[in-house]
């Protein structure tokens, strides 16, 4: 299988080399020439198992085809549940028990495999360039933490992120160095994508990317829905509907590409919170990027979605594309409304991204909706103790990986908001 760009100005290439580049030259983002169907029918292998299978058909002429059973043992190896809320007929689909608590745990740690197996180990280390809204830079600096060969650089915007974040973001040293941005999660965003674009710095260092416009953060996140998927399926004769808080759009775009294999999925809703330019879109306007402005839930805090890109590409016209998908937006005001009433109303204490979900959720009930519904937990709610321990009125105990990095030691730098600033760092 070959890949190809979204923009059409580079010739189809393999999947190795679009994993190693992150971007395409021609600035576009890396897509599969097709999407195969997939034969994935085993309601009862884990969550490994499923995702070998599922990413088969786009390994087969890469060199990692053989490895692939192990990078996906070695990222996959805690569990993505599905817990049935207090709510009739509803899920939390928990996606937050990996070691930085977050979903981007399970396609960062599969990318920093696959890199690691693709790698020359004669070569020059690889830098891994990533901008973060909140969990990306943590769960990637988990996944690339003192791995021979590669050094990772983080970008996110300064004060923008919850404290707890912040540090996790901080916390690794090593390889490891995080740069607090005087400016957007879309500044830091643009800036990555400038210096993977400049041939010239690349060609004095070797540079990648672990943002969602990987396609290897992208595909391996199709494994957690095509695996409740199909238990859901096995044992209730219907399909899974999702609700997927969204920022960059990546996860969201996993679950309706899983979908587009022939998995059983059902409906998928976005949840956005007052960046809304997905839901002004899906709900007939011109798709227009925004400057992203300052939420609670900050890591879906974007005003350009990346992997809007790809979503496009992959449907023939806005009619289509809109059939594909409904998005609802959620402001501050009613993701405190819902963290405050979770635990009586949902059995659950969420994270605010998470509760963008839940009020998705709600909002649907409320219009009549009976569907079966999995509401995506992106993030545990101990990386938010400032938000959410004041409106459910009491501690909120962060899991054991969560509670080993908050005790260490946290250093960022300071870094302006400018792509000369970037390229300096870079190439000194």
């Amino acid at each position: 299988m070959k890949f190809t760009s979204t923009r059409g100005g580079i010739e189809p290439t393999s999947l190795d080399l679009a994993l190693a580049a992150g971007l395409a030259r021609d600035g576009g983002l890396y897509v599969p020439e097709s999407v195969p169907v997939s034969e994935t029918k085993q309601a009862e292998a884990t969550l490994a198992q499923t995702a070998t299978a599922l990413l088969e058909p786009y390994f087969v002429e890469s060199r990692l085809r053989e490895a692939l059973p192990a990078i996906c043992e070695d990222a996959f190896d805690f569990q993505a549940p599905l817990r049935p809320l207090a709510s009739d007929n509803a899920w939390l689909l928990e996606l937050f028990h990996g070691p930085t608590a977050a979903f981007k745990d399970y396609a960062a740690r599969f990318l920093a495999g696959s890199l690691a197996r693709l790698r020359d180990p004669a070569a020059a280390p690889t830098t891994i360039l990533v901008a973060t809204s909140g969990d990306t830079g943590a769960a990637v600096g988990a996944a690339f933490h003192r791995r021979p060969g590669f050094n990772v650089v983080i970008l996110y915007p300064h004060g923008r992120v919850s404290p707890r974040q912040a540090h996790g973001l901080e916390c690794f040293g090593d390889n490891v160095r995080a740069f607090r941005v005087d400016g957007s999660f879309d500044d830091c965003q643009r800036m990555v994508k400038q210096a993977l674009g400049d041939e010239s710095l690349r060609a004095r260092v070797p540079l990648s990317s672990a943002n969602s416009i990987s396609l290897g953060r992208l595909l391996p996140q199709m494994a957690y829905y095509a695996h409740n998927a199909l238990a859901f399926h096995a044992d209730r004769g219907e399909k899974l509907n999702f609700i997927v808080p969204t920022g960059n759009l990546g996860n969201a775009l996993a679950c309706w590409l899983a979908r587009r294999m022939g998995l059983p999925i059902g409906d998928i809703v976005l949840g956005s919170n007052a960046n809304d330019v997905l839901p002004r879109y899906f709900a007939g306007d011109e798709y227009v990027p925004r400057p992203s402005v300052a939420t609670l839930a900050n890591a879906m805090d974007v005003g350009a979605p990346s992997n809007f890109e790809r979503l496009r590409w992959w449907h023939r016209d806005d009619a289509e594309l809109r059939a594909a998908m409904r998005a609802f937006r959620v402001d501050d005001a009613m993701i405190r409304e819902t963290i405050r009433q979770a635990p009586q109303r949902h059995g659950v204490i969420p994270c605010p991204h998470t509760a963008v979900g839940l009020r998705v959720l709600e909002q649907l009930r409320d219009a009549g909706d009976p569907k079966p519904w999995a509401v995506v937990a992106t993030a545990h709610p101990a990386k938010f103790d400032s938000i959410v321990e004041p409106l459910v009125g009491r501690a909120v105990e962060p899991p054991p990986a969560l509670a080993a990095w908050l005790a260490r030691p946290a250093h960022a730098e300071p870094l302006d908001a400018s792509y000369d600033a970037l390229r300096a760092m870079l190439a000194s």
